[in-house]
């Protein structure tokens, strides 16, 4: 039985070029597909399933992706493999490693055997990495569900709607000012942000609404009925505005900003994992609320 070919978006940024994949490679097949740059691989994840996604960019680039608004999009479902123009070196690629990436290589990688093997491990390493999360309902750093809880949840509520038709709406907050928090406090002060950013979320939405994470920079929030189609907006705006209000940190007052997009069952999709990328993708793309804010409150 030939095996189904996995899909691989790759990215190319300024100077720089994918070096070429053969799709029957050995270690493949793959099925490939091209974004120019990063906006045109947000639109594409938000709307596709990938297995993996290979990102070329100069190292300096590179850098940049840590605010990247898609980081999450493209590493949460897809192996994310990134190729710098020079050898990235320790700091860069532990960074992009911790911020979701499964491999980080210069571009001078042999792309003859070792860029098809790099992306191959890539997305075993990521279907490992799947499973494992799945032992594991709760994502430690916040106490919240994690994706897979969420999504399992979901399924469960999108069975119950196909016999009982009722509205629900999936809400997800990508946040902005996490990795300067990190940058400047340290990890173990990020986290506590995290933290606390859980705890304004859960406390701004009913008992019967699931508020789950989604990685380091986003959390979702499922509302399974609700009675006026605009109460989704309503409550995005009312989580939207929780979170404006600086937190204590470390003994200071940091700002965090936020986009919130909806995700609206069943116009949306009737399917849970394309509601998620849905939300997610529409939150990437979306400016964030309290940047100004979140810029001043964070200057030393």
């Amino acid at each position: 039985m030939i095996p189904a070919p996995m899909r691989v978006l790759l990215v190319t940024g300024p100077g720089v070029a994918v070096p070429p994949v053969t799709p029957g490679s050995a270690f493949g097949p793959f099925e490939l597909h091209e974004a120019a740059d990063l906006d045109q691989a947000a639109a594409r994840l938000a709307a596709e399933r990938f297995d993996a996604v290979v990102i070329a960019a100069r190292t300096v680039d590179a850098r940049k992706l840590v605010v990247w608004p898609a980081l999450t999009q493209a590493s949460s479902e897809p192996a994310l493999l990134v190729l710098t123009s020079d050898e990235p070196g320790a700091d860069l690629a532990t960074l992009l490693v911790r911020k979701g990436a499964q491999d980080v290589l210069p571009l001078g990688v042999d792309p003859v055997e070792a860029l098809p093997r790099a992306i191959r491990l890539a997305i075993e390493r990521k279907s490992q990495e799947r499973l494992a999360r799945k032992a594991f309902a709760t994502d430690l750093m916040t106490g919240l569900p994690n994706q897979g809880q969420l999504l399992e949840h979901m399924n469960q509520l999108v069975a119950l709607r196909e016999r009982e038709p009722a509205p629900m709406a999936l809400l997800v907050l990508r946040v902005e000012g996490l990795a300067s928090v990190e940058a400047r406090l340290g990890s173990e002060a990020a986290n506590v942000l995290r933290r606390k950013i859980a705890v304004r979320l859960r406390a701004g939405v009913r008992a019967s609404d699931l508020v789950a994470s989604l990685g380091i920079d986003a959390f979702a929030v499922l509302l399974p009925r609700f009675q006026d189609p605009k109460d989704a907006d309503r409550v995005a705006g009312k989580l939207c505005s929780a979170l404006l209000p600086p937190f204590a940190i470390a003994g200071q007052q940091v700002a965090i900003a936020t986009a919130c997009a909806v995700a609206r069952y069943p116009d949306d999709g009737k399917d849970a994992t394309l509601l998620l990328r849905r939300a997610v993708g529409l939150a990437a793309a979306m400016p964030a609320q309290g940047r100004k804010d979140a810029a001043a409150a964070n200057d030393p």
